[in-house]
């Protein structure tokens, strides 16, 4: 896991102190090493750099003074093959590919040993090393090959030109900037900011989808003007001075039949233990995320089998017994313990907890919008921070984590919705009924709380939210969000939205910069693409039915993880008792913030509207508290980005 940034200048040079900047303001991605690829691409020339923390030796980029028009940076956490044979810009034999790269591969063996055969040499034991070779058997195909989150750029001094890659589900970052003159790229947005001349200005249509729908990372734009962002199964070619970008991946129509619920549940099983066996692979220890929810403790459960099977992991990157990481609460309304707990006894595990609060969060906001780069969606944000800061503290770099469960698997409540929606097109009013009746039996709603949800599903922009932001700028860029449609139903054409567009990207953003922001790695097994393409194929019946959310992964995990947690409906997560907070310890600060010059002059707010959406919360009369925490995080960002614009010098080159 690792920070990348480029520059490639069409038409003129490029000053090192450029690239170096950039590269600097992501040490926390990679504290282990760093190194510098330098080229001037009409006479082919090429320079390899180091800089202060580089751990090969070579010419230093503060004493580098040669005109070139491409910089390569890489900062790196070295988690596969630890020597110097994994730093990074890194080459083929005879030099004619260059790459920096940030993820992991996890079936690069596999790979390797199937090029090997065709007459590739291998001079260390690194997934990096795998991906040039495969580039360079396969081309832009190599792709589709390639098992992991990834986000790389190479450049082919062959064929003049630059090929990027973003993984299939978008798990890594890939950001960059094109004027036709220059092209540019990094992990994070804050090393593009780096760049002198880069006109720093906010996209404001982003910040009104994010004002109104709370959505970020939903397009290739991002809530920075002339920033982009490559989303997921895309790649991306630079040649002669032109810029393509492609998709190479995205979900098949295939539906899997099988007999019944018990062939359904083995294949998902099988696959689910393949992805955490791949995700095993590291020469650093290992822990895990562990809410008590049902994905988390399939991840733990199945784990801990392979942990200890004596061949998936070397054991001393375990330890006697797993590491597992949460985040709790006094308050038992936000506390998943006895959830936990279950789990820990089952496994034997080692359980880690942190408990965070609110006086912390006011002193750390500032630190954690710097690392997100972006307004983000609530400060959950913040639990799941702790629990990485709680994780690098344990002396464990790398993390597996259960994100996209939910999205896979229907596991938020509106799915039920959509299926309700199904049914009537299809007047199968029998089926309805009795999802209704599961749903309410299973979720303990009211007849009017069911109605009151179907009814905001139907009509999502609620008057008020609405009402907090500012009349003319609501005019000049409301807009409705499409949805996608792709399914023959309406079910799996919502999860297809929440998967690629609508709630998957946010929490894939979040989960790399939490985790970034303390040098650590990771590991999502149920993004594997070979079952996000098999549970996206699964009939209906086997993500919902009479009540029930999850099917296929209930039934998978029966007899694997405690039936306690096998059995829940409720849903929670890294969540935080924000209401509370916004009533309580963070009122006075949100108050302040919002009755500032600055608020008032950014054209965004219903000033008034704020106000008293925010007094009528406190007293308990309307719950908008992540209404209220957009207009409060929105306004620190642009206080933290734009107004000031910090540099990596401003924070330490830790950003920690």
């Amino acid at each position: 896991m690792c920070g990348i940034t480029g520059i490639y200048n069409f038409n003129g040079t490029i000053q090192p102190k450029c690239i170096k900047k950039m590269t600097d303001s992501l040490r926390h991605r990679g504290p282990d090493d760093e190194g510098f690829l330098a080229v001037n691409s009409e006479s082919g020339e090429v320079y390899t750099l180091i800089g202060r923390e580089s751990k090969v030796q070579g010419t230093r980029i503060e004493d580098f003074n040669r005109d070139v028009d491409l910089f390569l940076g890489h900062r790196r956490l070295a988690i596969i093959d630890l020597s110097s044979a994994g730093h990074q810009p890194m080459c083929n034999e005879d030099g004619s590919l260059w790459i920096v790269y940030n993820g992991e591969i996890y079936n690069y063996l596999e790979i390797r040993r199937e090029l090997q055969p065709l007459g590739h040499y291998f001079k260390s034991q690194s997934d990096t090393e795998v991906i040039l070779h495969a580039y360079e058997e396969w081309g832009t195909d190599c792709v589709i090959r390639f098992n992991g989150m990834w986000a790389f750029a190479i450049v082919d001094l062959r064929t003049k030109k630059i090929f990027c890659s973003r993984d299939r589900a978008g798990v890594k970052p890939f950001y960059y900037s094109y004027d036709r003159k220059r092209f540019c790229f990094a992990s994070e947005i804050k090393a593009l900011l780096q760049i002198e001349d880069f006109s720093i200005k906010p996209n404001e249509q982003i910040i009104a989808d994010y004002l109104f729908s709370g959505l970020i990372d939903h397009t290739h734009e991002t809530f920075f003007k002339n920033i982009y962002q490559l989303r997921q199964g895309e790649y991306l070619l630079v040649e002669a001075g032109k810029l393509t970008v492609r998709s190479y991946w995205d979900i098949k129509i295939q539906e899997d039949l099988f007999a019944g619920n018990g062939d359904y549940a083995e294949r998902f099983y099988e696959l689910l233990q393949d992805s955490i066996r791949l995700r095993l692979r590291s020469d650093v220890p290992i822990g895990s995320c562990l809410s008590g929810g049902l994905d988390s403790s399939s991840i733990v459960c199945l784990a801990n089998k392979l942990m200890f099977d004596g061949q998936s992991v070397d054991r001393q990157l375990v330890g006697e017994r797993q590491k597992t990481f949460s985040s709790c609460f006094e308050d038992l309304a936000f506390d998943e313990r006895k959830f936990i707990e279950l789990v820990i006894e089952q496994t034997g595990a080692e359980k880690n907890y942190v408990f965070p609060e609110a006086k912390d969060l006011l002193e750390e906001l500032t630190k954690l919008i710097w690392h997100q780069d972006e307004p983000f969606g609530s400060t959950s944000i913040y639990a799941q921070w702790n629990v990485m800061r709680l994780t690098k503290g344990r002396g464990v770099t790398v993390l597996l984590d259960g994100q996209g469960g939910d999205e896979l698997l229907a596991g938020y409540l509106p799915s039920f919705y959509f299926l309700f929606r199904q049914s009537l097109k299809r007047f199968n009013i029998k089926s309805m009924i009795r999802e209704i009746n599961g749903l309410r039996k299973n979720h303990i709603l009211s007849g009017n709380q069911l109605i009151s949800r179907m009814v905001h599903l139907l009509f999502p922009k609620w008057k008020g939210e609405i009402e907090l932001v500012e009349k003319d700028f609501l005019k000049k860029y409301f807009r409705s969000i499409p949805q996608p449609v792709k399914f023959e139903n309406d079910l799996d054409n919502y999860l297809y939205s929440i998967f690629r567009y609508l709630k998957l990207p946010a929490l894939l953003h979040y989960e790399d910069r939490n985790s970034m922001a303390f040098s650590l790695e990771t590991r999502l097994p149920f993004l594997d693409y070979r079952l996000v393409e098999y549970a996206f194929n699964l009939p209906s019946w086997q993500k919902i039915e009479r009540g029930v959310t999850k099917v296929i992964l209930r039934n998978a995990m029966r007899g694997t993880i405690p039936e306690e947690i096998r059995n829940r409906m409720d849903k929670m997560g890294f969540v935080t008792p924000e209401g509370v907070w916004f009533r309580t310890i963070l009122r006075d600060q949100i108050y302040e913030i919002i009755t500032s010059k600055s608020f008032a002059d950014r054209g965004y707010f219903n000033v008034e509207k704020v106000k008293k959406g925010l007094d009528e919360h406190c007293e308990g009369k309307i719950d908008i508290n992540l209404a209220i925490w957009r207009c409060m995080n929105l306004e620190l960002w642009l206080r933290t980005f734009i107004d000031k614009n910090p540099s990596s010098q401003d924070w330490g080159i830790n950003g920690n």
